[in-house]
Order: C-alpha cells, then structure tokens, then sequence
C-alpha cells in the first residue's frame, strides 16, 4: 500500500462524496436530506480512518517529506502536481479529517433546509484543506489555499444563523481574498526569480526552500505572505472579519472556521515564510512579537466584556493564536513544537467550545450569556463535557491546551523575558474570561423556566464530544505521542533557518 497514492486519495475521496450526494441524492425532501447526510458522513468517516494510515506507516526519525506523489501538470513552465507530507503537514491532515464526520454529525438536526447543498459544500471544503496541507507546489498550494473561500464563503452566507450572515460572509470573503492577491504577486515574483514553483526541487534544481533569495527581495515577499498569512489567523489588527463570521455562521461551519482554517496561516509560516525568507523572517520578529502581546492582552479583555458566547470564544480564538505566532517566530525547538502542539490542542478545544454553543443555541435559539444560569441543575452531563473544555481552554495540567502554552512560553523566555512575560498576562485572562463564562452559564440558581425542561446531551450529541473529549485527555497525558512526529521536521527548520542566517551574515551570528 505505500505504493497507493494514499494522498491524493484521501485529497479526494470526499469530492468523489459531494458527487455521490449530487447524482443519488433524490427522491422527496426528506429522503433527498436523509440521504445526502448519510453519504456525507461515510465519506467523510472513510477519509478519516484512511488518513489513519499516514499516522501509523509514517517514520518519525526523518525529517523528509513522506508518500511523496510527483506528476508533470505543466512541465514548460515547471509546474507539477506535486503532494507529499511531514511531520508538521501530516498533523493538520488529520486534524481536517478527524473533525469533518464530527461536523457533520453536529449538524444533523440543526440544517434543515438545501441539506444536499450544505453537505456537498462540507465535503468540497475537506478536500481543499487537505490538499492544500499536502502540496508541495507553490501554485497548487495557491490553488488549495484560494478555494477554501468559496465554500466557506456561502455555508456563512446561506446557512448562517444570525442575521447579518450575508454581510459577514462577504467581510470574511474580502479580507482574506485582498491578502491572497498580494500572496499571488509573491507566487509570481518567486517564480520569476527561482524558475520553478515546486518547493522541494533536486539536487541539480533548489526548490523554492532552499533557493536562496536576495535580502531585499526577500523583504517585499515576506510583506506580501504576511498580509494573507496573517488575516488567516487572524492577527490584530486585521482580526476583525473573525468574530462577525463565527457569531453568524452555522455551528459546524464555527467548528471548521477555528479548528482548521485559522491554522493556515500559521502553516503558512512554517511552510513558506521562515523557511524561504530567513533573513527577512528574522528582521520582522520584533514586529510579529509586538503584534502577538498586542493581540493576546487586547482580544482577551475584548472577551471579558462580551456578552454573547461565540462571540467571547472567537475573541479567545485570536489570542490563543497569538501564543502560536509568538512561539512560530522565537524559532528554538520548544517554541516551535509548542506553536503547533497549540494550533492542534486550539483546533480540538474551540471546535469543542463552539459545539457546546451550538447544543444550547439548538434548544433556546439564543447565545446570550444573561439568558442562562443554573444548567447543572438539568443538563448534568452538558455541564461536565463544558467544564473540561472550559479548563483545556485555560491550560490546566492535564489537558492539551497546558502543553502547548508551556512549550511555547519555556521557548520564548529564552530569547525575549519581556514578551514571555507579557504573553503570560494572556493566561491570567484567559482564566478570568472562561471562568466567568462558566459560572455565568452552568451555576448560580434556576431562575428562568424555559431553562428548566431543556433536555440533556442526546447520544447523537455525546457521540460528537466523546472523540474530542479523548482527544483533549490523550493530548494532555501522553503528548510525546504528538510531539515526537513532529520532532525531526521542526529540528531540520530551525537548523535550516539558523544555517542561511550564519550563510548570510556569519559575523552577526557569531556575535549572537
């Protein structure tokens, strides 16, 4: 089987799914959405427990990228379609996996209306997220990356729950695509100046990593990534599409949005920033670190003031990802590690929180957090699961998100004391802003009536925590299981960047 085109298949085969939906989808409305989310959750669980496969035949001890696929698509301009994974790639493949049947299972009730449409859309923006994880060309990567949006784009539009949806649809649209422009004209002047876009290359062709671009223009280029790479994170300031676009947006479309696509930008940074621009990614650092304190203090006193619930943890999202750029750009080997430890732990956690929204907001048809209290009193088992997300949101010992904000905060303090400490503050709010939500949410006295015959978690709900409950724990006590896939491929950046450095100026580095 290592002779499969394993990823491409696993690219694929949920495209191959919308078109089941599309052509054997029929019959009267109920049965056309019966059958459309039966199909989409097969193959979406099929993927998944094919994806299995790369975590279980891939080899840790090498920093090479793994089922590699190579075919020629437009060889005169040296273009190819060209798929391969690492142990920094092979992590977001199967968190793209691992959440698509989940979304789908959350959404089994509360999309009633174009089913056959919103699961094909589903399906669509699977395969995008795990094709652009797996491309190693820069214009199939282009390609990926630029059509998430679309998909996105109308599941926030058409099945958004809020009122503004429409007008959040279009402001998510338009930031990311005004960043993607300059990424293009990023894309052309590399092309233009390695004559390739494929980013491994040979021994007798240096891929775009390796190549070697002049200091200066390495300046313009990092600009162009960072405009793209950083409204995917979001970044402050241009964070603002976030919030509007999780509070209208349907649950599961939340759940995706936080979970994976706000990792690309981050990826984004791994993939193609630092390791093609050292020297400018090395010059910006300061800026990146002063922008991540910003973030992390500001969103998060930005969330102890709000009073709707997706809106408090969109906020919370931002500056969770601010820990993740910080500890991206300290570029030492705990720092990294916990940068992407922490983007898998945020995409398991707030898929998680958003999901908790989601089963109150499908009882009460409301996210405000006044409009509640006392749900331990009815909802028992909903107050439990809530209750150990809420902690993995703050880092408690023991969970998955404690590992990485470790990891990162032990990495940083070894270049810069000033900005561990400052980043530090991020999860003393943190801590406030989440247990406040909680108690407001879960205690306090049984006052209003409607509260009191909301149902429990139903086993189609408890079926959807029950994985990322797992996922939260096993993360938390066993995280070498996670970090030592990761180990080899986050040593060869850092010893890959801190080569081109010395390359380009050895008097400066020794001096450090």
């Amino acid at each position: 089987m290592t002779n499969w085109p394993i990823l491409s298949l696993i690219t694929f085969l949920p495209l191959i799914g919308a078109a089941f939906i599309f052509v054997f989808a029929r019959g009267s409305a109920e049965a056309v959405a019966r059958s459309a989310r039966w199909m989409a959750f097969w193959a979406s669980l099929i993927t998944f427990v094919l994806s299995l496969f790369i975590w279980f035949n891939f080899e840790t001890g090498t920093a090479d990228f793994q089922f590699v696929e190579k075919y020629a698509w437009f060889p005169d301009l040296g273009i190819s379609y060209h798929m391969g994974v690492d142990g920094i790639s092979m992590m977001f493949v199967l968190l793209s996996t691992a959440l698509t049947p989940i979304c789908v299972l959350a959404s089994w009730e509360s999309i009633k209306d174009r089913v056959k449409e919103y699961m094909i859309a589903f399906l669509i923006l699977e395969t995008l997220m795990i094709g652009m994880f797996c491309a190693l060309d820069y214009v199939l990567f282009y390609i990926f990356f630029e059509g998430v949006l679309i998909p996105m784009f109308l599941i926030i539009g058409i099945w958004g729950s809020g009122s503004r949806r429409v007008y959040a649809a279009f402001k998510f649209f338009l930031f990311t695509l005004l960043g993607s422009v300059l990424m293009l004209l990023a894309l052309i002047a590399m092309y233009l100046q390695a004559g390739t876009t494929d980013l491994v290359g040979t021994a007798d062709a240096p891929g775009l990593l390796t190549y070697g671009f002049e200091r200066d223009l390495q300046m313009w280029l990092w600009l162009a990534l960072f405009a793209s790479f950083a409204v995917k994170i979001p970044m402050w300031p241009v964070h603002t599409w976030l919030p509007d676009a999780h509070t209208e947006a349907p649950t599961a479309g939340s759940v995706i949005l936080a979970a994976v696509l706000l990792k690309m930008g981050g990826y984004g940074f791994l993939r193609f920033s630092i390791p093609m621009l050292p020297e400018a990614s090395e010059a910006f650092t300061p800026f990146i670190y002063t922008l991540s304190v910003v973030a992390i203090i500001y969103t998060s006193l930005v969330a102890l003031a709000q009073r709707d619930m997706k809106k408090l943890i969109a906020y919370s999202s931002i500056a969770h990802m601010g820990f993740v750029t910080i500890g991206t750009f300290a570029m030492t080997q705990q720092a990294v590690q916990g940068a992407i430890f922490q983007m898998l732990s945020h995409g398991v956690v707030s898929a998680a929180l958003f999901l908790i929204v989601g089963v109150v907001y499908d009882r009460l048809h409301t996210r405000e957090i006044d409009r509640f209290g006392g749900l331990a009193n009815t909802m028992p088992i909903y107050a439990v699961v809530f209750m150990l997300f809420m902690l993995a949101s703050v880092g408690l010992p023991g969970t998955s998100g404690f590992v990485g904000e470790f990891l990162i905060l032990v990495g940083v303090f070894q270049v810069n004391t000033w900005v561990a400490l400052l980043a530090t503050t991020g999860i003393i709010l943190g801590a406030a802003y989440m247990l406040w939500l909680y108690r407001r949410v879960i205690f306090g006295r049984l006052t209003k009536e409607d509260l009191r015959s909301m149902a429990d978690l139903s086993p189609r709900e408890i079926a959807v925590f029950a994985p990322l409950v797992v996922l939260v724990l096993w993360m938390g006590i066993y995280p070498s299981s996670f970090l030592d896939v990761m180990d080899a491929s986050v040593a060869n950046l850092i010893d890959n960047y801190q080569t081109a450095l010395a390359a380009a100026d050895p008097v400066d580095v020794a001096r450090r």
